[in-house]
């Protein structure tokens, strides 16, 4: 189903892969490699056991990025498992279904899942001001045709256009939009043209409003401290 399907191709939290790994670059960068791919070039797709036999290559780029890419799946698996995960897409889907109605064709379950991976990134930025900054300073110290041609050693299908995806991304910055509920809509509307689905009307605002509430009170449902460290306190703003 369209719901589940794209909604997997399509996360969009890339703040929350990367925030325990700001002091390793490249790992830092493999982190957000899957979820580049889904925009940059949907052809190309990685299983651990395609990442598994490179983690331990000798060559220190290809290495990090390998193993930070798996790292992204690892944490997917765990992530989409948790009741917090269900419950808070649930209740995100219910929210957009009262606040849009049943007459448009949205599709309430992608919805859900990809307005929380948003939102949930936007409170860990809120969260964790210092260190969201420390991303995209560290983004900017890495070789994105480096990443590229690690990319390419490891995947059954070549990529020509991740390069020029990651100096877009770093450029336009967009996760800063996450911190407005306005930017937000705009940011989504853009996911939902990128997946070929209807566009929303401008009543989505108001129901991201209710649903960032719901995930910043829900961080640890989403988050299990099993599963996922946050920063120290103190180093909040480090």
């Amino acid at each position: 189903m369209i719901q589940s399907v794209t909604a997997r191709r399509f996360s969009m939290n890339y703040f929350c892969h990367a925030l325990n790994h700001l002091d390793r670059p490249y790992f830092m960068a493999g982190t957000a490699v899957p979820d580049w791919l889904s925009v940059a070039d949907r052809r190309v797709r990685f299983r651990p056991q395609h990442l598994a036999p490179f983690v331990d290559s000798e060559e220190t780029v290809l290495s990090e990025v390998a193993a930070g890419t798996l790292q992204h799946l690892q944490d997917d698996d765990w992530f989409h498992a948790t009741r917090g995960f269900f419950e808070v897409t649930t209740e995100i889907a219910a929210l957009f279904r009262k606040g849009l109605g049943q007459e448009g064709d949205f599709h309430y379950g992608f919805l859900g899942h990809v307005g929380m991976e948003m939102l949930l990134d936007a409170v860990l930025i809120e969260r964790f001001p210092g260190h969201f900054d420390r991303y995209y300073q560290t983004l900017a110290d890495v070789d994105p045709a480096a990443i590229q041609n690690s990319i390419n050693q490891m995947a059954r299908v070549p990529t020509d256009r991740l390069a020029w995806f990651i100096g877009l991304f770093r450029v336009e910055q967009f996760l800063r939009d996450y911190a407005s509920d306005d930017r937000l809509f705009i940011r989504l509307n853009q996911v939902m043209s990128r997946v070929k689905l209807t566009q929303l009307p401008t009543q989505a605002i108001g129901v991201l409003q209710e649903a960032r509430l719901l995930v910043r009170g829900r961080i640890r449902d989403l988050l299990p401290a099993e599963h996922y460290s946050f920063p120290s306190e103190s180093r909040r703003s480090a």
